[in-house]
């Protein structure tokens, strides 16, 4: 994106602010502007917004910057400041109210993502394969993107929902509950590690299909159509379907139980899809396979209350991801760590957490870099070995408001980019939410 268009971007965005403004001055709402109670920074817009919910159309406004600065470590050993943000815009209408449609509704986001990532100064940039990055919001580039365009329909109240559109896949695959700013900590990782798996802000023409069997016990399978130039910032609205290299079939069993009122989230998933990658190993010629598998879990179950209430305590989560040793860059991923919600009672509020995550390259990658390393007269520079990368992450958040949130961090990463020789690292950060 230009500089040219995302002034014009912004611009546009503090237009809607203005409006904002101008709507929730004139009466008195529910939420009015900058009340510490409202969960938006703009309020119920003179009451605008509660009678367009209650008529079937609900707008999000969101933002994310993370920052992050390497204190120590890294490839370069420098010193640098990072920043990288996020604007989200996006529209749910509910047909069933709107049209009288039962159980449908629509939804459409736009986001726009800017900024750079203190990961080009932390990692080996001649690392064949890439580790996890400290600002998770800076991934895909610079670029505003249709990210949600898709149609949902529910039966049998909600025992059967079907999904069509353009869907990312971690809006229905592998999804935790995170604020970590580390990726390893995020939801949707085989999207981090997998191949060909699209995350946000990518979106892909697909289709999901979800059945409960019970109010605790659900299954799901995707089609997820697969195409490269969806990735390519010129294309952040393209919806064709040509050039196409194939389909990846996602399946997921999940149980969600209330233990003593505690809620929990198991799920165990698979997918596999049929596109040719590069087979890494020792071997003269590039070669490719169109086996790509992985398998995945989740799990986050709360396991305390604070004073008996559910919406405070204590949290405890594990996520682990396995892919196919052909194609694979990273094979293994585990992580497991803990988050708090309404530490004092002085700030109910607030939450905290800290995690540990490992990170697997594959070993045929070594014996491709031995190889590479090895050819007569090669006037390249050497690629260096790669092994495994831990990520660790402590945070505060401070929910100053019911829409605006500070979450500094400190995180440690061994290995960066997987690379024994360099330094391992530490980072501070800071996140920055806000709804308007």
């Amino acid at each position: 994106m230009t500089s040219r268009t995302f002034g014009r971007w912004r611009a546009g965005y503090a237009s809607l602010a203005i409006i904002g403004s101008f709507l929730v001055a004139g009466t008195a709402n529910a939420y009015s502007a900058f009340a510490p109670d409202s969960p938006y920074m703009f309020g119920d817009w003179g009451g605008e917004r509660t009678a367009l919910k209650e008529a079937g159309v609900s707008f999000d406004f969101d933002y994310v910057g993370e920052a992050a600065t390497i204190l120590d470590g890294g490839y370069r050993d420098s010193h640098v400041t990072k920043y990288a943000d996020q604007f989200a815009v996006g529209a749910n209408v509910d047909l069933e109210r709107l049209l009288s449609l039962p159980g449908a509704d629509i939804q459409i986001t736009v986001t726009n993502r800017n900024g750079h990532s203190a990961n080009d100064r932390l990692g080996d940039p001649d690392a064949t394969v890439g580790g996890s990055n400290v600002q998770e919001v800076q991934g895909r580039g610079p670029v505003t993107r249709l990210t949600q365009f898709w149609y949902r329909q529910r039966f049998f109240d909600d025992a059967l929902v079907v999904k069509l559109g353009r869907i990312p896949f971690g809006d229905d695959f592998a999804t935790i509950d995170s604020n970590f700013q580390n990726l390893a900590f995020g939801g949707a990782q085989p999207g981090n590690w997998g191949n060909n798996i699209y995350n946000w802000p990518i979106s892909q023409w697909a289709a999901v299909v979800k059945t409960r069997f019970t109010p605790e016990w659900y299954a799901q399978i995707g089609a997820f159509n697969i195409n490269d130039s969806n990735l390519k910032n010129d294309n952040g609205f393209e919806l064709r379907t040509s050039g196409t290299d194939g389909t990846m079939f996602p399946v997921e069993l999940g149980y969600t139980p209330m233990l003593d009122g505690m809620a929990g989230a198991y799920k165990l998933g698979f997918y596999t899809h049929d596109v040719d990658n590069r087979a890494y190993g020792a071997h003269p010629e590039t070669r490719t396979s169109d086996t790509n598998t992985g398998l995945y879990y989740v799990i986050q179950q709360q396991v305390t209350t604070r004073g008996g209430n559910p919406d405070r305590g204590l949290t405890l989560f594990s996520m682990g991801n396995a892919n196919h040793g052909d194609t694979a860059g990273i094979d293994r991923y585990v992580s497991v760590g803990a988050t708090y919600a309404g530490p004092f009672d002085s700030r109910p509020q607030d939450d905290a957490g800290i995690g540990l995550a490992y990170l697997h390259v594959n070993d045929d990658v070594d014996d491709y870099v031995d190889y590479y390393n090895a050819i007569p007269g090669n006037a390249l520079p050497p690629l260096p070995r790669q092994g495994h990368e831990y990520d660790a992450e402590l945070y505060y958040s401070f929910n100053l408001t019911g829409y605006l949130t500070l979450r500094p961090n400190l995180q440690y990463v061994v290995n960066p980019s997987a690379v024994d020789t360099v330094d391992n690292a530490w980072v501070a950060g800071t996140t920055v939410q806000a709804s308007f």
